[in-house]
């Protein structure tokens, strides 16, 4: 209660600043009121609230003021807090709000042609590059070498089915991608053709959403879960010898091969009433995450043992369902958006 009477008290002594250098800048001032420089109203600034605001944001709101003074920056910028377009006055901070032009690098490369989609996004930090999955099969890698953005992708023919989702494999090297009634897996670093890789099917319901499950110590293997439209979360575990020992003969238009899905052990639970609309293992706590857009069982966090057996999972209940979620490590809270 203190800190907040002290922060309200502190606020207020900042307004009064600010109308003070408004009136300043808009009227004429008379000798016995000193100018408040930049000077001034940095130390006054720094004074009231001490480390929470930085050098950049102060030096932004004075600019704001001095450029416009009929148009009052809200006190909330003093903070960072949002913040207009760059017009230059922004340090080149990691830490700033504003996005730089220089620091931005815009790919050129059309990847989708028209009425094609990017479905989904995701970033491999390890390796330096980017993944893409289009709705229409498009599978793209972003690699980022010698500051400069190459790519190559392919288009996955083998199904009419629309792609849902796509994640990488980060132990076998594997880019893997769902459709409706498929599981995709593109080996991307193939010399010999782009069309190289493994189609695992039929799957019975629709698959909408996947992501690897990143632990460490297994070298030979990677496990994804899978999300459908009946509210089932998959589990499936890959390794090198399921490529050797399960595949198929592949069809002479492509270089892939086909497996068949029953020959997999692949746990299930229906944990939703509806559709999985995403689906996370979050490493930083050892836990998997999913979410639907039903208010009952909205968003579930446990342990991937859950789906393994019949214990009860961890359930949140949102009105109207989520339909995205994340995770903030720095701050150790889960954002869901419905």
């Amino acid at each position: 209660a203190l800190e907040l009477i002290d922060f309200k008290n502190a606020l207020e002594q900042f307004q009064n600043l600010v109308e003070k250098m408004i009136i300043q800048k808009t009227k004429e001032y008379t000798k016995d009121d000193a100018e408040i420089d930049y000077e001034k109203f940095y130390t006054a600034t720094q004074t009231l609230f001490g480390p929470a605001v930085k050098d950049q944001n102060i030096q932004a709101f004075f600019r704001k003021i001095v450029s416009n003074p009929d148009e009052k920056p809200e006190w909330l910028e003093i903070f960072g807090c949002f913040l207009g377009e760059s017009d230059g006055t922004c340090s080149p901070s990691k830490e700033s709000m504003c996005f730089l032009e220089s620091e931005k690098q815009q790919i050129t490369h059309s990847v989708v042609k028209r009425k094609d989609v990017i479905k989904g996004i995701v970033k491999v930090p390890i390796l330096h590059f980017t993944v893409t999955a289009s709705q229409r099969g498009v599978l793209t890698v972003f690699s980022k070498q010698r500051k400069s953005f190459f790519s190559y992708s392919f288009c996955f023919h083998q199904d009419t089915a629309w792609i849902t989702g796509c994640d990488f494999l980060p132990n076998l090297k594997y880019v893997v991608a769902v459709t409706e009634s498929t599981v995709i897996l593109w080996d991307y670093k193939s010399k010999e053709s782009q069309h190289n890789g493994f189609v695992i099917k039929p799957m019975k319901n629709c698959l909408l959403c996947v992501s690897t499950v990143t632990t460490s110590g297994h070298l030979a293997k990677d496990t994804i879960l899978m999300g459908d439209d009946k509210g089932y979360v998959y589990l499936l575990t890959l390794t090198n010898d399921d490529f050797i020992m399960k595949q198929s003969k592949a069809e002479k238009e492509s270089q892939f091969k086909f497996m068949d899905s029953e020959s997999f052990n692949m746990p299930k639970r229906k944990l939703h009433d509806d559709w999985v609309v995403k689906i996370k293992y979050i490493s930083a706590l050892k836990r998997f995450a999913s979410c639907s857009t039903e208010s009952i069982n909205s968003f579930v966090l446990d342990d991937i043992n859950r789906l393994e057996d019949n214990l009860p999972v961890k359930e949140f209940s949102v009105p109207k369902g989520v339909n995205a979620f994340t995770y903030c490590g720095k701050a150790k809270v889960i954002v869901t958006g419905g």
